[in-house]
């Protein structure tokens, strides 16, 4: 397998019960297959440990924003996104597998951003929060007005028309 940013070949390692392809000698990336990141994204989790050091060869210079394909997937190309809600990292994913493709050092980096799972929850929700809470208040007093605008049309009706809204009275159905 090839590396998707250097062109290097890639070697696989084993780190306990998940094996990861390291560009081990090029630009120090390291692919991890789908839900293989998850297992040591946090500082807590010992496998990453043995990945915080790839040999890397310093010569060897990666272009960040340069369009990648999946070593995976032939001709796959993989979207760029953030790993977190702090959008310090921005990492390689293939659409197809599901596999991330990791520059020397951003597993560092994510490592570094939060100790547990659920302190990357509070974050993303927080987030969240300060992005969407107005807009979905404010939708939902417009919805009320909306509803409460029904409500008052609904009266008028039932007051010009009574026999047709006591239940069993209709000749269409009851509600």
């Amino acid at each position: 397998m090839k590396c998707p940013a250097c062109g290097h070949a890639m070697t696989e390692m084993n780190v306990q019960d998940i094996k990861v392809d390291v560009c081990r000698g090029g630009c120090g990336g390291i692919w991890f297959d789908n839900l293989e990141l998850k297992k040591v994204d946090e500082p807590h989790e010992a496998l990453g440990e043995d990945l915080m050091h790839v040999e890397r060869d310093p010569s060897v210079t990666v272009t960040a924003n340069e369009k990648r394909t999946c070593p995976r997937c032939e001709g796959m190309p993989m979207m760029q996104h953030f790993a977190s809600v702090r959008r310090e990292v921005t990492v390689d994913e293939c659409p197809n597998c599901g596999g991330y493709f990791l520059d020397y050092g951003e597993l560092n980096q994510i490592r570094d951003q939060y100790e547990t799972e659920e302190q990357r929850s509070k974050a993303a929700e927080s987030l969240f929060a300060d992005l969407f809470d107005d807009s979905i208040a404010a939708a939902a007093q417009q919805s009320e007005a909306k509803l409460e605008r029904a409500k008052r049309l609904a009266r008028m009706f039932r007051f010009l028309l009574p026999s047709h809204y006591i239940p069993g009275k209709q000749k269409w159905g009851a509600f």
